[in-house]
């Protein structure tokens, strides 16, 4: 059985990791060139990891391109994995692995096909969400399941503490999946599209503050946007501070004079961990 991977992302490097963990190995990696996405979030580089394991690496800087679809069927591939990747794949590229394409997504689907699973989880309030392995077809996240696990999410949660648990859940769908894969045994279940969300693409800009807003949608959106993305922010003057951590202040007797803060129409927030950018 031969395996081919398409990443730029920790989360996917974890997963290539933990095929070589489950003592597998690839035949053959895909990512983009050094230059392009450099400030994408959770972007990695994967040389040093393809050098150690002797794994041909092949970049280019769309997944669909002929050069990447030869690659592919000269490395005889059977499985390809891709994930983290944002390029929707095309037909070309779904048909060059003998066996097909498994992607591996953040959320449980049919929820939540789209973007931006993580920042988005949180913002919905969700209560749980989790990833899911499908075998990709020619529509955005609506393939066969053939795997999930849940991931629980506390009223707190931060993008931060939700991503490494994202990782974490992705490098064990791997471990869970790699051998049925292999023996031919992989279940696949059609997703319900009666069930199915989707979720909107997020920018940078997406996450400036309100000031005008609820504290309460503003800590949220701190949490949401926090590492390993942009962050949220809002401007003072000729600065643009960006908050990555910050608490409602519950205390009446808080200390006014200190300039760490935000005073809202319904309460005031502490900023714990912000930067500063002129703008």
């Amino acid at each position: 059985m031969k395996f081919g991977f398409v990443t730029c992302v920790q989360l996917g490097l974890s997963c290539m990791e933990s095929i070589y963990q489950m003592g597998e190995k690839l035949d053959l990696a895909i990512t983009l060139p050094d230059h392009i996405n450099q400030n994408k979030s959770g972007r990695v580089y994967i040389d040093d990891f393809c050098d150690g394991h002797k794994i041909p690496l092949f970049k280019s800087t769309n997944i669909n391109n002929l050069d990447v679809i030869k690659a592919i069927c000269g490395a005889e591939i059977d499985w390809l994995f891709i994930i983290g990747w944002s390029q929707i794949a095309k037909k070309n590229l779904l048909d060059s692995p003998k066996k097909g394409v498994l992607g591996i997504h953040p959320t449980l689907l049919p929820e939540g096909r789209g973007r931006a699973s993580i920042p988005w989880a949180i913002l919905k309030e969700l209560n749980e969400t989790g990833v899911t392995m499908f075998k990709m077809d020619n529509g955005i996240d609506t393939g066969p399941i053939a795997g999930q696990i849940k991931i629980l999410l506390r009223y707190d949660e931060t993008a931060t503490e939700l991503y490494k648990k994202v990782v974490d859940a992705h490098s064990l769908l791997i471990k869970n999946t790699i051998k049925s894969i292999i023996d031919g045994s992989l279940n696949l279940i059609a997703q319900d599209n009666n069930k199915a969300t989707i979720w909107s693409a997020r920018k940078p800009q997406d996450g400036e503050i309100n000031l005008n807003g609820s504290v309460f949608e503003a800590e949220k959106l701190i949490r949401a946007t926090s590492h390993p993305y942009p962050g949220a922010f809002y401007y003072n003057n000729d600065l643009k501070i960006i908050i990555w951590k910050a608490k409602i202040v519950t205390d009446k007797n808080f200390d006014l004079n200190n300039n760490n803060f935000i005073k809202f129409k319904d309460g005031i927030l502490l900023m714990l961990d912000y930067s500063t950018i002129k703008s």
